[in-house]
């Protein structure tokens, strides 16, 4: 998760940017779409990755992959699901601490898995 903040960041800090040089951040109403426009930016990083291979820069350094609970790849549905689902993250490592197969619990109710890739 450390990997992935980092990773995570730096695409937040270049969108960051690219809206302060083409809006005024302190503009009356500004900080709503602000924020909603880094969540889409997120949003978008995660579902490309997901979807386009099932990993994420961090991912593929420690070797995981996500995907469909049945094996399948991702589609862009499961990714908004599993992105939305995620944000509740300290419940779900609790979660995987007893869950039997060790998946979070943003897994579960996307009806994804993370799964070590062999090569």
């Amino acid at each position: 998760m450390l990997y992935e903040t980092l990773v995570l960041g730096a695409v937040i800090f270049i969108a960051a940017l690219i809206f302060i040089v083409l809006r005024n951040p302190q503009a009356p109403g500004a900080m709503p779409f602000f924020q909603a426009y880094l969540l889409l930016v997120m949003l978008g990083y995660f579902s490309w990755f997901w979807t386009h291979g099932g990993q994420t820069v961090a991912m593929r350094a420690w070797r995981f992959r996500v995907e469909r609970a049945d094996g399948q790849p991702m589609n862009f549905m499961h990714a908004c699901l599993r992105f939305a689902l995620a944000w509740f993250l300290p419940i779900s490592i609790v979660w995987a601490w007893f869950d039997r197969d060790k998946q979070f619990l943003h897994d579960r109710l996307a009806r994804t898995r993370l799964v070590l890739c062999d090569f």
